[in-house]
């Protein structure tokens, strides 16, 4: 009955957003003219000399750059005259291409710090975003602040944006009498893509003034009649005699450790203070190697022999006090963000993290033409690494020193002119734990407003399973199983499901989405990462909006709600909310 109410209000919900634009009006519309001089590719110049990267534009060289001006504003504007004027010159040579903005304003009114990197949003920036296969599927964000401080992640379908990837460039920046200017060089091997004589690059340039109600400009006209940035760029052409050197990058580490105990100094049955002593083991050598192979600039081979993750960022400090659901860390090391967003999927299959301490791991990603690929293999030696303590109980015997071996495979097609299809494969195994899984998934932009997203996934694993509605029992020793304690944990084989389902209409004043979403109990998935299992969830969301106009004491206004809903396989309700906002965007935010 809870269910059937839940489902209910959902069903009452969609009625009311497909419904609702016939009831408030038809939306007002505006067309979007493109200048002729933006609506054909831009020829790239190529320099004779590379400019010093100091945040000043006052190398000559910068005199033969293709220019890109005349932005407009996009937000809170509608393709308006910006409040400042942007400039931004582009060149290249045949290791790097050069980007010089040129952002006129007060230099006093100029907000900018010595921000981490990433962290650039809140103050003024500039961002590309650079579509290198001109696929209109997935672009680099790179962005920068007046002092030339970094952002830069990769853009996959609609507008998330992954900034766990970092790539290797060079900028400056510097504030000047009239504004900021920042100066960049980024190395062509730093990048993936396609180049050579007609090949196009889609382009466009965003400014952000935090203090002008947060005012974005857009070198290209942006519709608020279309869900999708990709496809509203525009093109780069020209760049050609690119050096493509296969590049080979290698990382050596060495760790010398020694650790000790402390033991009893007294012999047994003796009495009095026993001061004990210190008994050190052997010196341990720890030596690594991490391997990056260009194959091409679209192919990429990464491997690595016991590395050393010592100078990764670490994790910051989470309470897991009463925490009922696993907690999600986020990928930082180098070996595996290369190419990470090939293995993404929406119900996270692949989750690099379940990699803990690899002696030897093989990842080649890219793409050709329309077909993207992801391949991994790895063994992984945490399960099987036990402190002294725990290789002393017998119960552990079967798995010390032992390694899990894990296989990755991911493949996607491009279909159509914005959509994709994939599948996804991953293996885990170690000892009496075995996981195979095996999903599809796609994406289709139904129309420019529409856009359909969906992956299903089966998996098959030997394990212990929990079962808590069954009585405790002990199992034996030699029983996987065993905990030394009554358990309801049962070694038997099971099979699960996963699915997930997206449809999102984005329109200039409606939208709506909808999301669906569940795993069987028995569904793992061991490479991957998954929250919750025996669930279902079903959402419904709806947009209601006006359009922003900066000359308006509220400049606008978002009326948006959403029901959502989770119950289990056996139909008992989990829990189920409801989420209704007004936002109001006022001057000076």
């Amino acid at each position: 009955m809870e269910i059937k109410k839940s489902l209910l209000l959902i069903l009452v919900l969609l009625c009311v957003v497909v419904m609702a634009p016939a009831q408030i009006g038809r939306p007002s519309s505006r067309k979007v003219t493109i200048p002729p001089e933006k609506s054909v590719p831009i020829r790239i110049t190529r320099f004779d000399r590379p400019p010093v990267i100091d945040g000043k534009l006052d190398d000559e060289v910068w005199k033969q750059a293709a220019v890109f001006k005349d932005f407009l504003q996009t937000q809170p504007g509608d393709n308006i005259a910006p409040s400042r004027q942007t400039i931004v010159m582009i060149g290249y040579d045949s290791r790097f291409l050069y980007f010089g903005f040129h952002c006129f304003d007060e230099p006093n009114n100029v907000r900018a710090t010595v921000a981490k990197r990433d962290n650039v949003f809140g103050e003024d920036n500039v961002r590309i975003f650079l579509d290198t296969f001109n696929d209109q599927r997935r672009a680099y964000v790179l962005g920068w602040n007046p002092l030339g401080i970094q952002q830069d992640g990769i853009l996959t379908g609609g507008d998330d944006v992954d900034f766990s990837v970092d790539i290797v460039m060079e900028s400056k920046g510097t504030l000047t009498s009239d504004g900021w200017t920042v100066e960049v060089a980024i190395p062509f091997k730093s990048l993936r893509y396609e180049a050579g004589k007609g090949k196009l690059w889609g382009l466009n340039i965003v400014r952000n003034f935090f203090r002008f109600n947060d005012e974005m400009d857009s070198w290209m006209p942006q519709s608020r009649e279309i869900a999708s940035q990709l496809s509203q760029e525009g093109h780069i052409t020209g760049l050609e005699g690119i050096s493509t050197e296969r590049t080979l990058e290698l990382i050596p580490s060495a760790t010398v450790s020694e650790t000790g105990t402390r033991v009893p100094a007294l012999p047994p049955g003796a009495t009095g203070l026993d001061p004990g002593r210190l008994v050190n083991e052997p010196l341990h050598f720890d030596p690594g190697l991490t391997m990056k192979f260009g194959i091409t600039p679209t192919v990429t081979l990464d491997m690595a022999l016991n590395p050393d993750f010592a100078q990764v960022e670490a994790d910051e400090t989470v309470i897991t006090a009463n925490q009922r659901f696993p907690i999600f860390f986020e990928e930082k090391r180098p070996f595996f963000l290369e190419g990470i967003e090939i293995l993404q999927t929406p119900l996270q299959a692949v989750h690099t993290r379940a990699i803990v301490d690899p002696d030897a791991a093989v990842k080649l990603t890219g793409k050709r033409g329309r077909n993207t690929f992801g391949f991994l293999v790895a063994s992984d030696n945490a399960p099987g690494n036990f402190s002294t303590d725990e290789k002393s109980d017998p119960v552990n015997a079967r798995f010390i020193d032992k390694n899990a071996f894990i296989g990755v495979l991911r493949l996607k097609r491009d279909v159509g002119k914005e959509s994709s299809i994939g599948m996804i494969a991953t293996s885990y195994n170690f000892i009496e734990e075995h996981n195979q899984l095996l999903g599809i998934d796609g994406r289709f932009q139904v129309d420019p407003k529409t856009v359909a997203t969906f992956q299903v996934i089966g998996t098959t694993s030997r394990r212990c399973f929990f079962a808590p509605e069954k009585n405790e029992h002990t199992p034996a020793p030699t029983d996987p199983c065993f905990v030394n304690e009554p358990t309801r944990n049962y070694y038997r084989q099971g099979n699960g499901f996963a699915y997930s389902g997206v449809y999102d209409f984005t329109g200039r004043n409606f939208g709506w989405i909808y999301q669906a979403q569940g795993q069987t109990q028995d569904y793992r998935a061991d490479v991957g990462f998954t929250r919750r299992l025996n669930t279902n969830r079903q959402a419904l969301y709806g947009r209601l909006s006006n359009d922003p106009d900066p000359k308006r004491k509220i400049i606008s206004w978002r009326l948006q709600g959403g029901v959502d809903s989770n119950f289990d396989w056996q139909g008992h309700m989990q829990n189920w909310g409801a989420q209704p906002h007004l936002n109001l965007q006022l001057h000076r935010n």
